[in-house]
């Protein structure tokens, strides 16, 4: 254990858009500067996902500075989206959660509509310092959270992959496997410890960061799709199903709030506190 580090860092600038993995990112009390500020809603205002839509993995976001985007997708041109200048919010549901956001312009409604195949709007969580609490169930009071699912990272270990993937090799669907790290869609990724060993972690370090264990990550059908190309298949919900179903959940990562700020780096110790 004594040689665990953080081996690689991915945030999300649009939730469901494929991913970056800078070497360095700073944590701040909500989650990765950067991470899941943007997201795309339905004319309900619900967000769209890849629950709904797999092929937005196939979409990408670059941060640029100031904190606007430069989308890109399959088929389209690229679109430099500034941060809306505008106050006015629309109400965005995330998975029950009400949030106030502000809308991005016409040309992003266009751009995103174009290539959802529906009517969809791009929109921009401009303070989550007080927008969205974390499930009270499962932080302390005033802790916030971005439009990710519901906390401000998500842990995941390579030995534990490779242990889920030895697992579907000896399944119905071997032929899916191994699956890459990037189905599970997490905020970092440790190596050097023991398979599963997240599990009993409640609290620990990146580097000088420290971090709560809120729970563990109950997955979703996002997890069978190939983040490459779109296509769904059974697993990993297959495996997880028959050996990592903890009460109605299927499992694969642990959910962290962070206790302190600062930035983390590909290659940081990790150290187990608790």
């Amino acid at each position: 254990m004594g040689n665990a580090e953080l081996r690689s860092v991915h945030l999300y600038p649009v939730k469901a858009f494929r991913g970056l993995a800078p070497r360095e990112a700073l944590v701040e009390p909500w989650g990765l500067a950067g991470d899941r500020r943007w997201v795309l809603i339905d004319d309900g205002g619900k967000v769209v996902t890849q629950r709904q839509q797999p092929h937005l993995a196939l979409a990408a976001a670059e941060l640029m500075p100031g904190g606007g985007l430069r989308l890109s997708a399959p088929g389209r041109d690229p679109l430099t989206v500034p941060v809306p200048r505008s106050r006015e919010t629309v109400t965005v549901d995330v998975f029950g959660d009400k949030v106030d956001a502000v809308l991005a312009g016409g040309a992003a409604h266009a751009w995103c509509s174009g290539y959802a195949g529906q009517d969809v709007r791009l929109v921009y969580m401009d303070d989550p310092a007080t927008l969205r609490p974390v499930d009270p169930d499962h932080s302390l009071p005033g802790e916030t959270v971005s439009f990710a699912d519901g906390y401000p990272l998500l842990l995941t270990s390579l030995s534990s992959l490779a242990s889920l993937n030895s697992l579907i090799a000896e399944g119905d669907h071997a032929g899916e496997g191994p699956l890459p790290m990037n189905r599970f869609r997490p905020s970092v990724v440790v190596a050097g410890t023991a398979p599963w060993a997240e599990d009993d972690w409640t609290r620990l370090a990146i580097g000088q960061v420290a971090f709560r264990v809120a729970k563990p990550c109950g997955r979703c059908v996002v997890t069978t799709t190939d983040q490459d190309t779109a296509r769904r298949g059974k697993e990993p919900l297959r495996t997880l199903g028959r050996h990592r179903r903890f009460g109605g959940s299927l499992v694969f990562g642990q959910n962290l709030v962070p206790e302190t700020t600062g930035v983390i780096r590909v290659g940081d110790p990790v150290t187990i506190l608790e």
